[in-house]
């Protein structure tokens, strides 16, 4: 056989890049085989792969747009909550300074009627005490005046309802006196 083959390499000067004729044949066949496999095993499943890849691909894209719209949202309820929380507090908080100023109002009403009650509750403690003063001043001027009386005239003066008119009619006087002196 290699005998057979050095004789025809000898006899024939072939083209090294042409191939023989059978050989050829031989290797179109076989390509043609190994094309038919991969165009009807192969490239269905590659397609099939593809295409889910690409289903893949772009379901994750309008996810990710789904999802962009939806935070979006979020985001606007977040600041419009936001927003009214902080429209609530400022509203509170002005409440609160209305009631705070009402209150203040109330207690310095409070405090003057309280102060004008001590102030009334003196008078009248001035009052009685005066009375109380003058009362007692009167019996004691009467009593110190029916004693110096009776030494002066030598004689007791004893009779209270005298002495009571004696002094009650001086100590008017008095007064009128201090009166129209005023």
């Amino acid at each position: 056989m290699i005998a057979n083959l050095v004789q025809l390499a000898a006899g024939e000067e072939q083209n090294p890049l042409i191939p023989p004729g059978p050989e050829l044949l031989v290797g179109t066949i076989a390509f043609a085989i190994v094309f038919f496999f991969f165009w009807k095993k192969l490239l269905p499943n590659i397609n099939k792969v593809l295409e889910e890849r690409r289903a893949a691909i772009e379901g994750g894209i309008e996810e990710a747009e789904t999802m962009k719209v939806e935070a979006q949202s979020v985001l606007e309820q977040y600041k419009a909550q936001l927003a009214e929380a902080r429209h609530e507090a400022a509203r509170l908080r002005q409440e609160a300074q209305e009631q705070g100023a009402t209150l203040i109002a109330e207690m310095r009403a409070e405090g003057q009627r309280q102060r004008e009650e001590i102030v009334a509750a003196g008078h009248s403690q001035i009052e009685a005490d005066r009375k109380a003063a003058a009362s007692a001043l009167r019996q004691d001027v009467g009593k110190l005046a029916t004693d110096l009386a009776g030494k002066l005239v030598g004689e007791s003066l004893e009779d209270h309802a005298r002495q009571s008119r004696v002094i009650d009619r001086f100590l008017d006087d008095l007064e009128e006196k201090a009166e129209a002196g005023r």
